[in-house]
């Protein structure tokens, strides 16, 4: 008998756009609503969480969301981004980088295993698409994201401003060589 979990790749619809706008929002905010101004938290889910926006990430050909659907619910995403200029030095080859941008596993389902399955699937689509190297940004703050990478192999390579709202944050770049 098959799992009724399934890791898919996300139709480029307004209807998938307005179900990852629905759930990057709420997962976000469990995650980072604690440590964040109000304000801040507000100005950065309606910038960056939008229907419009999640529709438009969606359409573009070098981004890719893979889904974790149990019975067509979805439980947890990652976005990834090829051609990332993240971390690399100033007129870099970038055919050959991606970026892993999101990996949002639902909080009652964090600890199951789910977000190492997503970051796998994530890796084979890369390598898949001929990258030979993923990088993602973490906030500094964020000890169980930082671990979590640590333990798949990223090692850091940098740092770079993250905003939330108008608050400029520190995020540890991270890489690992596929």
């Amino acid at each position: 008998m098959s799992s009724p979990l399934r890791i898919v790749l996300a139709k480029r619809t307004a209807a998938v756009a307005a179900q990852l706008a629905e759930f990057g929002r709420q997962t976000f905010a469990d995650t980072y609503a604690a440590q964040n101004k109000a304000a801040d938290m507000a100005l950065y889910l309606a910038e960056h969480f939008g229907p419009e926006q999640q529709l438009a990430e969606l359409q573009d050909p070098n981004t890719f969301f893979l889904l974790a659907l149990l019975n067509q619910e979805m439980v947890g995403y990652v976005k990834l981004h090829l051609g990332s200029a993240l971390g690399a030095e100033p007129g870099a080859d970038l055919s050959q980088r991606a970026e892993l941008q999101r990996l949002y596993v639902r909080e009652d389902w964090q600890g199951t295993g789910l977000g190492a399955s997503l970051l796998r699937r994530c890796l084979d689509e890369a390598r898949q698409r001929g990258c030979r190297a993923l990088v993602l940004s973490v906030w500094e703050k964020n000890e169980k994201a930082r671990e979590f990478y640590r333990r798949k192999g990223f090692k850091q390579i940098g740092e770079t401003e993250y905003r939330v709202g108008h608050d400029v944050q520190n995020d540890f770049i991270l890489r690992k060589g596929l």
